[in-house]
């Protein structure tokens, strides 16, 4: 009886090999889930150099060099600035704040009021700390 290597050649031949993507993908997906599930997420804390957090951006975190910072105000009606209402400097639910401002003075949002309250630094007009939007 002789073997038949011909037919055994063509056999093997056809068989090409496959790649079975689905446990790959399980074990991707088990792995994403299991990182974002250990993962821990926080807010950034922003300090000053004194290692006390005041609320404000430190302006060398900024990037940029714009002399006024768009702060949005959806749903707060007034703008006071060193007790002068400038609200209308309201433009599209935003109004510019001048960057000597956001640094050195102090902006205080007051939701139950609708209002911002904002003390300029020594020798700035209301008028120079706030722009409206162009």
């Amino acid at each position: 009886m002789a073997i038949d290597i011909k037919h055994h050649k063509e056999k093997l031949g056809g068989n090409e090999p496959e790649i079975n993507l689905v446990p790959f993908i399980d074990i991707l997906f088990t792995l994403l889930i299991f990182l974002v599930v250990t993962s821990t997420f926080g807010a950034a804390s922003v300090s000053d150099d004194t290692g006390t957090g005041t609320g404000k951006p430190n302006m060398t975190d900024t990037a940029g060099d714009a002399e006024y910072y768009l702060i949005p105000v959806a749903g707060l009606k007034k703008v006071t600035v060193n007790g002068v209402d400038m609200s209308s400097e309201i433009k599209g639910n935003a109004i510019g704040v001048h960057a000597r401002v956001l640094d050195q003075g102090d902006v205080q949002i007051k939701t139950s009021e609708h209002a911002i309250i904002i003390q300029t630094p020594a020798g700035m007009s209301p008028q120079e700390a706030v722009h409206s939007p162009e």
